[in-house]
């Protein structure tokens, strides 16, 4: 075969658990990348190309970096941006009265603007989503109960996100 005549491969599709694993790796870009863009007044685009160029894959200082699903990563990171007032006050409505959003830890802030653009603008079901996102917080919170209070505020934003999946 000929240079000209050669055709370049095809990037190899990755299976369904692959699949998985960069979607749960896109998760816990997104959470950085918004606590990014917040605690340094960074831009949807900066920051975006920053992940998908320096992290996703990288190897920093001997440390792997999972590979990510990009699209998804897209996706949710500008829904999480296009939506946040409204994603804020879905989250408002799922914390109790003394505690707004504002109160939130930063990251546990990041987290639920994460989870509620993946709510509002992506297929994914509401369970798989919580379930990934409180992963998510055992990952940043491993000795706290972090976890249990992001399963509960989520599992609210996700009932009124997407009351019919749940049989409302």
């Amino acid at each position: 075969m000929t240079e000209e005549t050669a055709t370049p491969a095809k990037p190899k599709k990755p299976t369904a658990a692959e699949g998985r694993r960069m979607r749960s790796a896109a998760r816990l870009y997104l959470v950085q990348a918004l606590f990014q863009m917040e605690a340094a007044d960074t831009g949807l685009d900066e920051v975006r190309d920053e992940f998908e160029t320096y992290r996703f894959g990288a190897s920093i200082d001997g440390e792997e970096f999972a590979e990510a699903d990009v699209d998804h990563f897209r996706a949710v990171l500008e829904a999480a941006v296009q939506s946040q007032a409204a994603i804020d006050q879905m989250t408002d409505r799922a914390l109790v009265k003394r505690w707004p959003i504002d109160r939130i830890d930063p990251t546990v802030r990041a987290l639920f603007r994460a989870a509620g653009a993946e709510f509002v603008a992506t297929d994914t079901p509401p369970k798989v989503t919580i379930t990934e996102y409180v992963d998510v917080a055992k990952a940043f919170f491993p000795d706290g109960k972090e976890a249990k209070f992001v399963n509960a505020v989520l599992d609210h934003m996700a009932h009124e996100a997407r009351p019919e999946a749940f049989g409302a």
